[in-house]
């Protein structure tokens, strides 16, 4: 391999870290501008580099340009009426061209080194300080192997040397670099990494939202997983650096296979203090946030802006605000209704508001029509449908101070507060909707139905400008009266964005066994998958009726299952129980699915009025399955043009 020189990106201490000053519940955070090489060779410069892992992550996930390059293009999401050039061109549809420049996987890269190498100086020096327990090294060693895990599946093979040796602690900033093949990334460094952490860490986190032996043995097997994808590469995916698809331990795929399916069952069998919730509204609920399944997240809060790590009155669109669940929120504040029935004196029946079914729109991103009517087809058993979308307007004009008892509706109707004002309808109604010709009374180009107070769209009927909204990332204040208030709704949201959960030990396992790995009994692929079903069969609220539900469908989703299940179906699956939540690239990537389930796709147009959805082309080519080393780092290089191309994954070369 040539050996290049490379600036500063890679090769320094995390920048505005945040240091933990005490072994209580939570994290106590407290502003640097920098680690001195020194720093980690005491106790408080151990926590405050641990506590500065969890800080990172906010700069990942909840980021919305990031959040961006792990949905849109995918046959989950497109782009919406106002998306801009970051999100246009991961659409691959015509729009723009991924290139180093465009692609916003740079977000990923930009915070992913500057922790490993945190990390790395945790590891080294933790020891010498001689009251540092294994547990806490074992916190770095997890978030080393979890950057360089997303690492490497985005980019390929990254540089395991910083400047200071493979996996050493760089205490300056240096001009050489070597980006590793990936097999060498994972048996070097991400499943060394990651056994370690999972024998060190406790069953218990330290802290709150700390990480524990059950999220490393989910990352780990995720891990063994993707790399047996890697190994077996069922449709010759090219990789980058070129490296012969053999494992420098000599394990196949299959071994790799078994030990994610192995992996993941002792993980659901040993718990800890994880496991499913009863229901999947209760998953995404606001006010069950940090719940007993999420193993890792960003986390957020609304009662001090110095902990939330950003401003809890204006959102800044950038990170460490958690932004993204403005990405798929439509304008839904453009909505008119009258304050007379002959439609004189419209007003937004709709206001902005910082409550989970609203929020702040941005109209980046839209679902695609597939999703609500495949993937979602069935919205009367399994609850996921009802506790992913926003689909129910309500109005809300009081609190935004408008002084009226009702408004009139479709049909000239009145509607009271908190009744809906646009419903977006599970199924084709029996009866056809009356759509305007434009933006009509409802200003939205929404349709109306007889006898029916609320304007209707169809599901075939949804577009890039309205589309049903994201639920389960909404907002959720409490620091305002929600009875009379909007809250603070231009914030970002103060909730936790989640990255990892127990659910997906059950996927994992899945989709191993599905791959071949030998099962244990009870726990082959069709049980496992059916353990996720059960659970969503259940509902105990409505969103879209906004009432107590209280059914179990259980029954008739395990029936539902077929009895063979294959890749395509845990894809399925996965995209019921993930919509929207950045595993969905990933996933299409990991199984080289990517072409075959998302090349096409259908929408309507960027008009008000448009109801009319087309057929999408998409072109994926083979070099996609990779992102582009950002334009910035390649900027930083200091080698000719030829070296640079060379460093570059091909399909992105100048």
């Amino acid at each position: 391999m040539n050996r290049f020189r490379i600036k500063t990106i890679i090769g320094t201490a995390l920048m505005m870290s945040l240091f933990l000053v005490s072994c209580e519940d939570i994290l106590e955070e407290q502003p640097r501008s920098i680690y001195e090489p020194n720093f980690f060779r005491t106790e408080k410069g151990v926590y405050g580099g641990l506590t500065s892992m969890y800080a990172h992550l906010r700069y990942i996930y909840g980021q919305a340009y990031y959040y961006n390059t792990t949905e849109t293009g995918t046959d989950e999401v497109t782009y919406a009426q106002s998306a801009d050039q970051n999100f246009l061109v991961m659409d691959l549809s015509g729009q723009g061209e991924i290139t180093p420049t465009t692609s916003r996987a740079d977000v990923l890269w930009g915070a992913a080194f500057p922790n490993i190498n945190t990390a790395s100086g945790i590891i080294e020096n933790a020891a010498a300080v001689g009251t540092i327990p294994g547990a806490l090294i074992a916190e770095a060693r997890f978030f080393r192997a979890f950057d360089y895990f997303m690492l490497v599946q985005t980019f390929g093979g990254v540089p395991l040397d910083l400047g200071a040796g493979e996996l050493k602690f760089n205490t300056n900033p240096v001009r050489t670099s070597v980006r590793n093949t990936v097999p060498e990334v994972y048996t070097k460094a991400i499943f060394p990494d990651l056994l370690k952490a999972v024998e060190d860490l406790p069953v218990n986190p330290r802290v709150t939202g700390g990480v524990t032996k059950t999220v490393a043995r989910l990352y780990l097997a995720k891990a063994y997983l993707t790399y047996g994808w890697w190994l077996r590469n069922p449709n010759n995916i090219p990789t980058y650096p070129e490296a012969p698809r053999t494992d420098p331990d000599g394990h196949d795929a299959q071994w790799y296979f078994q030990q994610a399916y192995d992996v993941a069952v002792n993980a659901i069998q040993n718990p800890g203090p994880f496991g499913l919730v009863d229901t999947y509204y209760d998953v995404n609920v606001a006010t069950n946030d940090r719940n007993k399944e999420q193993l890792l997240y960003a986390d957020h809060t609304e009662t001090s802006e110095f902990y939330n790590g950003g401003s809890l009155t204006f959102g800044s669109g950038g990170a460490p605000d958690n932004f993204a669940g403005w990405m798929m929120t439509w304008n839904y504040t453009n909505i008119r209704s009258a304050l007379n029935p002959d439609w004189t004196n419209p007003v937004s029946s709709v206001q902005r508001e910082a409550t989970q079914a609203l929020g702040r729109p941005w109209i980046r991103m839209a679902p695609t029509i597939g999703v609500v009517t495949n993937t979602f087809a069935d919205k009367t058993n399994d609850s996921r449908y009802d506790g992913t979308f926003t689909t129910v307007y309500r109005g809300n004009w009081p609190k935004g101070g408008i002084n009226a008892q009702v408004v009139y509706n479709a049909n000239s109707l009145p509607v009271n507060p908190g009744e809906p004002i646009l419903t977006f309808l599970n199924e084709q109604p029996a009866t056809a909707i009356s759509y305007p010709s434009g933006a009509g009374k409802s200003n939205v180009g929404a349709g109306e139905l007889p006898g029916r107070s609320d304007f209707v769209v169809h599901p075939r009927g949804i577009s890039r400008i309205v589309y049903p909204g994201l639920w389960k990332l909404g907002p959720h204040r409490t620091d305002h009266d929600s009875e009379t208030s909007l809250g603070q709704p231009n914030a970002g949201s103060t909730r936790p964005f989640y990255i990892a959960k127990f659910s997906e030990l059950y996927f994992v396992a899945a989709e191993a066994a599905v791959m071949g790995a030998t099962t244990q009994a009870g726990y082959n692929a069709r049980e496992l998958v059916n353990v996720i079903r059960a659970r969503a069969g259940k509902w105990r609220w409505d969103n879209n009726g906004n009432t107590a539900k209280v059914v179990d469908n259980s029954a008739a989703m395990i029936a539902a299952t077929p009895a063979t299940i294959d890749i395509n179906y845990i894809l399925a699956e996965r995209s019921r129980e993930y919509f929207g939540e950045g595993y969905r690239w990933y996933d299409l990537v990991r199984t080289q699915k990517w072409e075959e389930l998302a090349a096409t796709y259908e929408i309507a147009g960027r008009n008000y009025g448009d109801h009319t959805p087309v057929t999408v082309t998409r072109t994926i080519q083979p070099y996609h399955y990779l992102r582009p080393i950002p334009q910035s780092q390649l900027d930083a290089l200091e080698m000719t043009a030829g070296e640079k191309d060379l460093y570059q994954n091909p399909g992105y070369r100048m």
